[in-house]
């Protein structure tokens, strides 16, 4: 009797045991799911908004380059193209201060760096604002790779 009452408080122990690691195996299975989609919805966010930066500087490139030489029909369309991409910048710009905060510094200073291209007073200015905004941009990039690897 004693080995029956044995044999079924085993089984059931047994049971439990089987149960609790598969559940563990579960949630584990889930958070890694979970970590793995944060970590893809990351980098989509930070190539959108690298994207977008890029995007928007070559309009203000461009529109700048133009306003400089004097207002024209091309300046105007460049100007409306300009609006069009900085308001582009702003949903991934938003993303990736919100899933990335570590980064919200950098990607406000590659925007800001991509905003001053406006209203330089000469080309050489011009030119050295769209260096300042490839360099932030490249040091948002860098930064991204430093805290996605973490």
């Amino acid at each position: 009797m004693w080995s029956s009452i044995i044999a079924v408080i085993g089984t059931l122990l047994g049971s439990v045991t089987a149960y609790v690691l598969q559940q563990r195996a579960a949630r584990a299975e889930r958070a890694e799911t979970r970590a793995e989609d944060l970590r893809t919805r990351q980098l989509a966010a930070i190539a959108e908004l690298v994207a977008a930066l890029a995007d928007h500087r070559r309009a203000m490139w461009v529109r700048e380059d133009l306003a400089l030489s004097g207002p024209t029909d091309a300046y105007a369309a460049a100007r409306a193209a300009s609006h069009e991409t900085r308001s582009a910048l702003t949903v991934p710009l938003l993303t990736v201060s919100l899933i990335l905060p570590a980064l919200a510094e950098s990607a406000q200073d590659a925007a800001k760096a991509t905003y001053a291209l406006r209203g330089a007073p000469d080309a050489r200015t011009l030119a050295d604002l769209r260096d300042d905004a490839l360099v932030a941009a490249n040091r948002l990039v860098a930064d991204a790779a430093t805290v996605l690897a973490a």
